[in-house]
């Protein structure tokens, strides 16, 4: 067990580190070669424990040597994909032109034949990258919608357990109390990010229009549910907090525009201690110290800086998140079917006899290769609104559309205004069929 939770651990950490890292050094062809390496070697684990059996010793022997390996296979297939596919620097067009763009080279005609299938930006190249690419693009939009509806299960789940802590627990009082105060700190603590959200440049009023009904719908949806009884106040809550999430998941790309008045003037103003002296010079004291290390050792240490500044905080949000809301249905969904509350601590089987409990099951055998296709998927949507020249307000998308360079597939924020409106739609649907104080609910089964 402790093995397992630390090859779990190494796993994330390497993947959250070495694909953004291999994105901003190496450029997309080579992020995409890295995450297409690393995802068809979990693949191909994953394919080995589910076709041997459980008691096998070549399957133990083989997959504690992988996972054990996988310290060394990982940075291995990074270095290989940044040797190989890296953007060269002194290329005469620029390099978000070079980095952004799909590579037709092979069908201009190559003397060497066997350079022309294999080589750099060869046939197979063209083809491996490139069919990696479509189903990255093409599999964003689904990611997005299939993260609403698991939110929306996680809300109602939430939901339906806090009523039963209200009306059937022994601590009643205590517990409606706490949920209170509770569900008033979310929404605090979304109308707080809601106001950062407001206090980003370049916002254009049909953004600003946008976000006014996206917020008056919520309002007016998570009012109704908690005055009708159909809906509870943490469910309310939670809703009013995801849709915020949503609104500043759209938004938190943005660069600030800083005139060149202003920066010439903050580049003339003098510079402060931003600490008292002696915390200055205890600073100093510990560079000066730093600086004696030697060479390898603060080449490590600027390795691995520069690996975690790579990682952008609004995709690693958006990753966690939807990992919390994906792995949360999968224990939910079992607990709607058929299994009551005991399917929420139920792993998902192959051996289950609901046809919906072994489709979650066969996921999450894969689920190394899912959660690399959803995290280069994020990357990609953050690289090319950041580097791309495409915003996220949706008055840009619509001209980059309009002018014949925007993609539907590859805008996530278009889909995340698509996701907004379709997780309310669903929420309002519910609280229409569902019943006032229906503790349990229609569609959950209880023991």
């Amino acid at each position: 067990m402790l093995f397992r939770a630390l090859s779990a651990i190494l796993f994330l950490t390497l993947i959250i580190v070495l694909i953004p890292l291999t994105f901003d050094v190496g450029g997309r062809d080579a992020g995409l070669a890295f995450s297409l390496s690393i995802s068809s070697f979990y693949f191909f684990l994953s394919l080995l424990r589910i076709s041997t059996p459980d008691g096998s010793s070549f399957r133990k022997a083989i997959v504690n040597v992988l996972r054990g390996l996988q310290l060394l296979i990982l940075p291995i297939l990074c270095i290989w994909a940044l040797g190989r596919f890296s953007v060269d620097a002194d290329h005469s067009s620029g390099w978000v032109e070079r980095t952004f763009r799909t590579s037709k080279d092979f069908l201009t005609p190559n003397p060497d034949l066997w350079q022309s299938i294999v080589g750099r930006e060869g046939l197979v190249e063209n083809i491996t990258l490139g069919s990696w690419d479509i189903l990255l693009r093409w599999s964003s939009p689904i990611f997005q919608l299939l993260e609403g509806f698991c939110s929306l299960l996680v809300i109602q789940a939430i939901g339906q357990f806090s009523r039963w802590l209200v009306n059937r627990s022994e601590w009643s009082d205590a517990w409606l109390l706490t949920l209170l105060v509770t569900s008033a700190g979310v929404v605090s603590s979304s109308v707080y990010f809601l106001w950062r959200v407001l206090q980003f440049p370049d916002i254009s009023s049909l953004d600003s229009m946008l976000i006014g009904i996206a917020i008056a719908s919520a309002i007016f949806l998570c009012g109704y549910g908690v005055v009708s009884g159909r809906g509870t106040a943490t469910e309310s809550s939670l809703l009013f907090a995801y849709i915020v999430l949503c609104i500043y998941q759209i938004f938190t790309d943005y660069k600030p525009n800083v005139s060149p008045a202003e920066a010439a003037t903050a580049a003339t103003a003098p510079d402060f201690p931003p600490f008292p002296p002696i915390i200055m010079s205890s600073y100093t004291a510990l560079m000066a110290a730093l600086s004696s290390l030697p060479g390898a050792l603060v080449n490590a240490l600027d390795f691995i800086a520069a690996a975690f500044r790579a990682v952008t905080p609004s995709v690693l949000i958006s990753l966690g998140y939807r990992l919390f809301v994906f792995y949360a249905s999968t224990r939910i969904i079992p607990a709607i079917n058929e299994s009551g509350a005991h399917g929420l601590s139920m792993e998902p089987s192959l051996e289950d006899n609901n046809a919906g409990n072994q489709f979650l099951a066969f996921l999450s055998w894969f689920s190394p290769s899912i959660l690399i296709a959803v995290y280069t998927s994020l990357l990609m949507q953050h690289f090319a609104t950041t580097m791309g020249g495409y915003a996220p307000g949706l008055t840009e998308t619509i001209g980059a559309w309009w002018s014949g360079n925007g993609e539907p597939a590859m805008n996530g924020n278009l889909w995340k205004w698509v996701n907004l409106v379709g997780t309310m739609t669903l929420y309002a649907i519910e609280l229409w069929l569902g019943k006032e104080d229906d503790i349990n609910g229609e569609h959950w089964k209880v023991d």
